[in-house]
């Protein structure tokens, strides 16, 4: 193989790699300061918080603006070198890792809040903006972003439109993809597009809005974003329910739906989970004795509303054997409840290594999910941890290694991972809710689509990217 090109094991496509010609046009492009090839800087983002993976890009590379991304990947396309476009490294399915090295394309200098617009409820910002920082400034002037993702505080939108972030409160007010009406973008072969409006109604030509979104990161760089924003509730109260069987706490989400409530976040948490959460922590979670938990909280802007949604809620889980109901109703309370819940993803990883699997199903179907994935890993002698979002239907299976040996844990892992993917699909269910397919996920795509379906993405791939740059080794098998 020639010293300037690099082929991945197995794989057909041969990249050129980034000489130091290369790295004089990019330097000209944004700047020598913003062009990192020292060790360190390529080992941080050679990873991001999937598993222990790691793939060191060739450089980074940090634009300030879409024309800067125009120019880099026009340069990218020209010389076929692949470029890995990079939010704030949170996710958890590999989908930001340069797997063919090359150029990872950090957005993080892109990072201003650009309008607030209180009349027609609009915001507009650049990439490199974290949701806390989005959330917290609207939230100021009385009006609400809801996708909610754990890692808010660190993700960037950027990243969130890629994969579609959820999060806890998508249960009543909907992912990403549902307060999105427009955005800029750079496809690889370097020309800027703006899709979407700002407006409320737009059937104007195919939808590369919504396309664009969740196709992390394969088909063009996000430069700017326009979300549509609503009314912030005046109002939340938390109720934690304590359980003596997974499956009673599973089985009662259905019903409270079915009562007519839409709580704006329902969430599970198996024994395991607390007490990882609670040794991270240092703190102490109530109930954490019980077998499982489930997190419940209401919002809204009138107390009576509020307490009778309680009231309803509480009557349910009685019905199905809850132990131990406790209400959180002042911001403290619902704060310190909801820390506890948001650390259980760090705390599991700590245990040992790990392999999380972002499952979802019809809500009504996560007794038998959850029944599955215990008795799948026990089957293969393998220990899991199970939380997430129950109010739909997404449950986060962390798989752990614990003491098992190597080749023993890869082996199991891999069948008791595809054993669980096909219940969930036999359940009406997919592979991924929020995390995305990334790198990890690929040799499973094939259980949840079919070739033709495949096909189909792949042709959108090449009428976007046709030299195969962007982010490369991704979501296909």
């Amino acid at each position: 193989m020639p010293d300037d090109s690099l082929r991945m094991p197995g794989s057909s496509m041969t990249y050129s790699t980034v000489t130091p010609e290369v790295l004089t046009e990019l330097r000209a492009i944004v700047g020598p300061e913003y062009v990192l090839n020292d060790a360190e800087s390529l080992a941080l983002f050679g990873r991001d918080e999937t598993e222990d993976l790691s793939f060191p890009p060739e450089v980074v590379v940090k634009p300030a603006d879409a024309l800067q991304i125009a120019a880099l990947l026009r340069l990218a396309s020209a010389k076929r070198i692949p470029v890995t476009p990079r939010g704030g490294g949170t996710g958890l399915s590999g989908g930001a890792l340069p797997v063919y090295r090359g150029i990872s394309l950090s957005l993080e200098r892109l990072n201003r809040i650009l309008e607030i617009d209180v009349k027609n409820l609009q915001a507009v910002m650049e990439p490199g903006v974290t949701t806390q920082k989005l959330q917290e400034e609207v939230e100021a002037k009385g009006l609400f972003y809801p996708p909610d993702p754990s890692s808010r505080g660190t993700c960037q939108m950027g990243g969130n439109l890629a994969e579609c972030a959820g999060g806890p409160r998508a249960v009543k007010y909907g992912v990403t993809k549902d307060y999105v009406l427009g955005l800029e973008a750079v496809i690889p072969t370097g020309e800027i597009i703006v899709a979407g409006a700002r407006v409320l109604k737009n059937v104007t030509g195919y939808n590369l809005t919504q396309l664009l979104i969740g196709s992390e990161g394969t088909l063009a760089v996000i430069t700017k974003i326009t979300v549509r924003l609503i009314p912030l509730p005046r109002l939340r109260k938390v109720v934690l329910v304590a359980f003596d069987t997974l499956e009673n706490a599973v089985s009662a989400v259905a019903e409270i739906f079915q009562q007519g409530l839409t709580p704006s976040a329902m969430e599970f948490m198996e024994k395991a989970a607390v007490r990882a959460a609670e040794e991270r922590q240092g703190k102490t979670f109530p109930n954490n004795t019980a077998e499982a938990q489930l997190l419940i909280e209401v919002d809204g802007n009138h107390e009576g509303s509020l307490d009778e949604d309680i009231q309803t809620i509480a009557g349910v889980v009685e019905k199905y054997g809850a132990v131990d109901i406790l209400l959180a109703d002042d911001r403290q309370k619902v704060e310190d409840v909801w820390a506890l819940r948001r650390g259980i993803g760090e705390a599991v990883k700590s245990i040992s290594a790990y392999k999380e699997e972002d499952t979802v199903v019809p809500r009504a179907c996560l007794p038998q999910l959850v029944r599955g994935v215990k008795e799948i890993c026990a089957r293969h002698g393998l220990t899991s941890i199970c939380y997430g979002h129950a109010g739909d239907g997404n449950v986060h299976v962390n798989i752990l290694k614990n003491a098992l040996g190597d080749a023993a844990w890869e082996e199991n892992s891999a069948i008791a991972i595809r054993d669980i993917f096909r219940l969930t699909v036999s359940l009406g269910g997919t592979i991924s809710g929020e995390h995305g397919i990334g790198y990890s996920q690929r040799p499973y795509l094939g259980i949840a689509l079919t070739d033709a379906e495949l096909d189909l993405m792949r042709r959108v791939k090449a009428a976007f990217d046709p030299s195969t740059i962007l982010n490369p080794g991704k979501i296909f098998p």
